[in-house]
């Protein structure tokens, strides 16, 4: 069989993590049965911001053979648990955790249903996992020595995205991967409509079987050549554009590193905190209808505090919804060029993980591709829709009304129908995982899509819960205090306490001395430098 040539046509974290991963996949056993290049511009500037990620991000450094060890130095790495909320249901510094870990009862887990019935006194995820406990200890989530800790404690990572693209850049090259760096300035057509070739500004013809358009919002194959709309989802995120900043610790360092994520809602958006080993990534996602880019930005200086004076800020706009086709012909759309959705829940790069393992499982070695093209974007298709419900389930449950953006996103046609449906449901009966077996709930629509929104795939999206099962929508639903009032006039005033089962205190109670502080593990095993910080940072992890 002639080997397949892959051309990967932009580079940053979606470009060298489709280029690193597909050489893993195919080019095993000292076999290349793929030459894949990868051609970036020298001139574009790259979006560098802190990047949190979800555990998936594992598997794609296991294909990799990638050390964890040598990765986190070399990004910049600090380990990531779980994200928390703040002021989402109401602007009261009211908080809870969507970890990754979760302790389950067998044969029957009751313990979402029982806390319902509770007086939740007590957040739900305190109840059903450690991992809250240990955020707010600001443990890291392995040993230093030979784990002897019960279960292994999910995890995944905060990094510089820059520097992780070129270390997969680095990692690529000396593995095989052709690297050029010139601007494409044209795209050569065939009849058939298919890309024959890109050529350079210095005159290079680059062929290929497949084209990998990596290219970002410009989308330079897939929309400006191959004609390929986008499915513009503002009506439900109407945040499209961030203001960021890295805070170095040599200009300010707290006293420790958080072991996750925060989201903070604020007057017309909310605000990553991503904690690296080396800085602090903040940014501001927001709608641009209902705050200025100076407001924004004087709001993010006066969130962070006044040491965030004489640091430069960046603004970035986006606009979230996907490309119709992320496949077609013989191009492949990855990363910015075939879709976006605010990172709320860290799926900036796995929708670009998630694409790559696809292609790799789906690549046409053979002649007929479109069966595996067809595959492809339907797989896609389901994950961003299934990714757009649980997104927009945090700003629909929202009590906010103290802002003019926060009345909007809790209008009744902000909500994805698809998403109400489900809220529907689970008011009659709480979330189980059978939910997902045959996803279609009732007062769901049954009516085909048009053609032409969505590739010429007719069937509605379907959620399989391939990203998040009932367990996670149990998270955010009782985090945001789901159908309070309903149990309150049910159970009355009078309910029994929210309890912590002894199997999560017990552990909770040992967690100090088998695990040590995220910052410590840093020290010890990747080399984090020692930062000038309070004498006594104490427990200031709210």
């Amino acid at each position: 069989m002639q080997k397949k040539r892959v051309l990967v046509v932009g580079g940053g974290s979606a470009g060298w993590m489709a280029a690193a991963y597909l050489n893993a996949a195919l080019n095993r056993k000292g076999q290349k049965a793929v030459d894949i290049c990868l051609v970036e511009s020298p001139d574009i500037p790259r979006i560098s911001v802190g990047e949190a990620t979800i555990p998936s991000i594992r598997h794609l450094l296991s294909v990799m053979g990638i050390d964890e060890i040598e990765f986190m130095k070399a990004t910049d790495a600090s380990f990531k648990q779980s994200i928390k909320y703040v002021n989402w249901l109401q602007k009261d510094d009211h908080a809870y955790y969507h970890p990754f870990s979760r302790n389950r009862v067998f044969p029957l887990d009751h313990s979402g249903p029982d806390w319902l019935k509770s007086d939740r006194s007590i957040p739900f995820m305190e109840t059903a996992s450690v991992q809250p406990g240990i955020c707010e200890m600001g443990l890291a989530p392995k040993m230093l020595e030979k784990w002897d800790f019960g279960p292994p404690l999910s995890y995944a990572y905060h990094m510089n995205a820059q520097k992780f693209a070129d270390y997969l850049r680095d990692l690529s090259a000396e593995r095989g991967v052709t690297h050029i760096l010139e601007n494409v300035v044209e795209v050569e057509m065939k009849e058939n409509g298919h890309i024959a070739a890109v050529k350079t500004r210095d005159g290079k013809r680059l062929e290929a079987d497949l084209f990998i358009d990596c290219t970002g919002f410009a989308a330079i194959l897939i929309e400006k050549n191959l004609k390929i709309g986008f499915e513009d989802c503002s009506q439900w995120l109407l945040c499209d554009r961030a203001v960021t900043m890295h805070v170095p610790y040599e200009h300010h360092y707290p006293g420790y590193v958080r072991p996750y994520t925060t989201a903070t809602a604020l007057s017309a958006g909310w605000v990553w905190e991503i904690p690296l080993s080396s800085l602090k990534s903040v940014g501001y996602v927001h709608s641009s209808q209902f705050i200025s880019k100076d407001e924004a930005e004087r709001e993010l200086r006066a969130f962070e505090g006044a040491y965030t004076d004489g640091l430069s800020a960046r603004f970035i706009d986006f606009r979230v919804g996907r490309r119709k086709k992320a496949w077609v012909a013989n191009c492949v759309a990855i990363g910015l060029s075939g879709g976006f959705i605010e990172p709320l829940e860290s799926t900036g790069l796995y929708l670009s993980d998630l694409a790559a393992v696809m292609l790799a499982e789906h690549f046409p070695f053979g002649d007929d591709w479109e069966p595996l093209a067809m595959r492809f974007n339907r797989i896609m298709s389901n994950r961003f829709y299934e990714i757009l419900d649980f997104i927009n389930m945090h700003y629909c449950l929202t009590r906010r009304t103290g802002t003019e953006f926060w009345r909007e996103v809790g209008r009744p046609e902000r909500v994805v129908p698809r998403l109400q449906a489900k809220l529907d449901f689970w008011k009659i009966k709480p979330p189980s995982g059978q939910d997902f077996e045959d996803p279609f709930f009732p007062g769901q629509s049954g009516k085909n899509q048009r053609a032409d929104s969505h590739g010429g795939d007719m069937r509605a999206a379907i959620d399989t819960a391939g990203l998040w099962n009932h367990e996670s929508y149990e998270c955010i639903l009782y985090g945001m205090d789901f159908m309070s009032d309903y149990y309150r006039e049910q159970y009355g005033e009078d309910r029994p306490p929210a309890v912590v089962p002894k199997h999560v205190s017990a552990r909770l109670r040992a967690a100090p001395h088998k695990l040590p502080r995220h910052d410590v593990w840093l020290k010890e095993m990747v080399g984090m430098s020692e930062y000038q910080g309070p004498a006594n940072p104490g427990s200031v992890w709210g």
